[in-house]
C-alpha cells in the first residue's frame, strides 16, 4: 500500500468517530435563540438564521451547527438575522454568549436596548459625562468604574450613529 493510500485510510478512520460525535450531539439546521436582559426578553427560543455578537475575543457570527462556545459580551450591537429576512439590532452593555451542543444560543445581557430606540444626542452627553468622571477620578476604583462607563458610552455613541 502506498504512503498516500495509508495516509488517506488513517485520516478516514480518524474522521469517522468525530462525525459520530457530531451526529449524536443533535446538530441541527435550526438555531433556537434567546436574547434576554434584566429590562426585557427580546427573543425566547426563536428560530433564527444567524446572530452576530460583539465579544472581548472579537466579534463573530453564529450559524446553526456552530461549535459549542462560551464568550463574554463587550459593549456593542448584537445583529439578529430572522428567518423571514428581517434584521434586528440590539445594543448590549455586557453579558455572556453561550452556544450549546444542540445549536441553541443564549445571549444574556446586563442591559439591552433596540438600536432604533437610542438617541444619538443623549448618548454623546452620556459619553461626555463619563469622560469627565474619568478625568476627575482620584482612586483606582473610581478610574476603573469611569473607564467602564466610557467604554459603554463610546459603544452607545457608535451604535446610535
Amino acid at each position: 500500500m502506498s504512503f498516500a493510500l495509508r495516509s488517506t485510510a488513517r485520516l478516514a478512520s480518524s474522521v469517522r468517530p468525530a462525525l459520530r460525535v457530531m451526529q449524536s450531539r443533535g446538530y441541527a439546521d435550526e438555531m433556537a435563540f434567546t436574547l434576554a436582559a434584566a429590562n426585557k426578553v427580546f427573543y425566547d427560543s426563536a428560530n433564527i438564521r444567524q446572530v452576530d455578537v460583539p465579544s472581548f475575543s472579537g466579534a463573530f457570527g453564529i450559524l446553526p451547527k456552530h461549535v459549542p462556545t462560551l464568550a463574554v459580551l463587550k459593549p456593542g450591537v448584537v445583529t439578529v438575522y430572522e428567518q423571514d429576512g428581517a434584521v434586528k439590532k440590539v445594543f448590549v452593555s455586557s453579558g455572556t454568549i453561550t452556544v450549546n451542543e444542540d445549536s441553541s444560543v443564549q445571549v444574556l445581557a446586563e442591559e439591552a436596548h433596540p438600536v432604533e430606540d437610542l438617541d444619538a444626542g443623549a448618548c454623546r452627553e452620556l459619553l461626555s459625562g463619563a469622560q469627565n468622571k474619568l478625568s476627575s477620578a482620584s482612586t483606582d476604583v473610581e478610574r476603573a468604574e469611569a473607564g467602564i462607563a466610557v467604554e459603554v458610552a463610546e459603544a452607545l455613541v457608535k451604535a446610535a450613529e
